[in-house]
């Protein structure tokens, strides 16, 4: 299988914990964490102001999401200005806990909530474009080990121009923002 080439604080963060995942699993914090994925550090006002949200609530949501590491203080600005940013580009799940404790139980649930909330989102906006929206659609008869690599490989084309988030600077003057959604799992 291949291995990423990301140190682990530029690799998107793994979530593990049911606790993490909870707390991503509400819509304004889905819709604060793809706003500064796309714009960068932003204050409660300003989030607000692109989420259709009220400040007041920015600010309570982006605590939360702090208190979880998956926002952070992006330093001083003047004045009262308190702007938030990423800690990590991005984060994946798995449903991998099958041994049937309540914990394992508890980490599937959560990790089903939040995936099929995210996927419902990115779903939305595909519907939601009349031009520029293409779908793909196979299947492959591979092994376990073949279906690893096959996402392994997935993964490294999708993250081919991911220092674009990191660095505005490195976009092409007509470089747009594009969601690219990958589903794996056996079809039966």
């Amino acid at each position: 299988m291949q291995q990423s080439n990301e140190t682990p604080e530029r690799a998107p963060r793994r979530l593990t914990d049911p606790a993490s995942m909870r707390a991503l699993s509400h819509p304004v914090r889905l819709a604060l964490i793809e706003v500064l994925t796309l714009r960068g550090a932003l204050t409660a006002t300003q989030a607000g102001e692109l989420i259709d949200e009220t400040p007041t609530t920015c600010s309570f949501h982006l605590r939360q999401l702090a208190k979880y590491g998956f926002v952070e203080e992006a330093g001083p600005m003047p004045g009262r200005s308190r702007p938030w940013r990423i800690t990590r580009l991005g984060w994946s799940l798995e449903n991998d806990a099958a041994d049937g404790t309540t914990e394992a139980r508890e980490h599937a649930v959560a990790a089903r909530h939040l995936g099929d909330m995210t996927l419902e989102r990115q779903l939305d906006r595909h519907r939601s474009h009349d031009h520029g929206a293409e779908r793909a659609h196979t299947v492959w008869w591979v092994t376990p080990d073949e279906a690893a690599e096959l996402r392994a490989d997935i993964d490294a084309l999708v993250m081919r121009y991911r220092d674009r988030l990191r660095d505005p600077a490195t976009r092409p003057p007509e470089a747009e923002a594009v969601e690219v959604v990958v589903l794996t799992h056996p079809f039966a």
